[in-house]
C-alpha cells in the first residue's frame, strides 16, 4: 500500500488525527494540501487557513487548492460542547459543502474518507430525519432544515456523526458510478486528541465509567491514520460506501 505521488487534501491537519494522517500521508510518498483553522505546526506541502462553518470562506479555499486532487480526507470537526448550531456548520453543513467543490477536481480512483464516530451507530433510529437534511442540495437549505428543525444540545455530536454517515451511505454510490470517486467513513472510538476531554465531558463521567470496561484504552491517533490511509490508495479501489469502525472492538461489546 502507497500514496506515492498522490495529492491529498487533509482537513483538521494542525492536531490529533488530522496531523497524524497528513504525516503518514507524505512518508508514503504523497504531496498533502492542509486545511485548518489554526495555522500548521508540521511540515506539509501547501496550506490554506479557513473557518469550514463558513460557505463563503470554503469557497475561497477551495479556490487556492490544486487543479487536480487525488484523495480528500475530511477530518476537521469540532466537540459536542461546542454549540449546536456551530456543530452542525462544522461537522456535517461544511463538511458536505467542501466535499462538494473539492470534488470537482477530483477525477476516476479518488478516494473521499469522511471521520465519522462510534456515537453515530444509532443511526437507524432517525433514518428518515437524516435523509431528509441530506436531500437538502446547499449549505444554505441544510442550514434552513436545521433551523426548522433544532437538534438538542446534549446529543447534537451524536446527531451529525449519524447523518454524516448516512449522507454517505446514501450518497456515495452515485459519485462512484458518475466520476469513479469512492466516499467511506471511518469511525473511531475514544481516541488521545485534544477533544479527549471534550468527549468526556459530553457523555458524561457516569456513562464513561460504566462504558471503561468494553475497552482497553482509547486508541492513539496514529493508529487511525494508517486505516485512512489505506482507504485514500489504490489498495482500497473496491472499497465504497462503507462506515468502518476502527475502535478496538469497542463497537461489537454492543451487541
Amino acid at each position: 500500500m502507497t500514496l506515492h505521488n498522490k495529492t491529498i487534501v487533509v482537513t483538521g491537519c494542525c492536531s490529533g488525527i488530522g496531523a497524524d494522517f497528513a504525516k503518514l500521508a507524505r512518508q508514503q510518498g504523497a504531496r498533502v494540501i492542509g486545511v485548518d483553522r489554526n495555522a500548521p505546526t508540521l511540515t506539509l506541502d501547501g496550506f490554506v487557513q479557513v473557518d469550514l462553518g463558513d460557505p463563503a470562506a470554503i469557497n475561497d479555499a477551495v479556490a487556492q487548492l490544486p487543479a487536480k486532487v487525488d484523495a480528500l480526507a475530511n477530518i476537521a470537526g469540532v466537540p459536542g460542547t461546542s454549540p449546536a448550531e456551530l456543530v452542525g456548520r462544522v461537522n456535517y453543513l461544511g463538511l458536505r459543502h467542501f466535499m462538494h467543490r473539492v470534488l470537482e477536481r477530483m477525477g476516476e480512483g479518488g478516494s473521499i474518507v469522511n471521520i465519522s464516530s462510534i456515537l453515530g451507530a444509532e443511526w437507524p433510529q432517525r433514518l428518515e430525519l437524516h435523509r431528509a437534511l441530506g436531500a437538502t442540495t446547499s449549505f444554505e437549505e441544510g442550514a434552513k432544515w436545521l433551523a426548522a428543525h433544532p437538534v438538542q444540545q446534549e446529543t447534537c455530536y451524536q446527531y451529525f456523526k449519524e447523518a454524516l454517515i448516512v449522507w454517505t451511505y446514501t450518497q456515495s454510490q452515485k459519485i462512484f458510478m458518475e466520476r469513479g470517486v469512492r466516499m467511506n467513513c471511518v469511525a473511531p472510538g475514544p481516541v488521545f486528541t485534544p477533544i479527549l476531554g471534550d468527549f468526556v465531558q459530553m457523555l458524561g463521567q457516569e456513562r464513561v465509567e460504566k462504558d471503561a470496561h468494553r475497552m482497553k484504552r482509547p486508541a492513539f491517533s496514529d493508529e487511525v491514520a494508517p486505516v485512512i490511509a489505506f482507504l485514500c490508495s489504490d489498495a482500497a479501489r473496491w472499497v465504497s460506501g462503507i462506515n468502518l469502525p476502527v475502535d478496538g472492538g469497542l463497537a461489537s461489546t454492543y451487541l
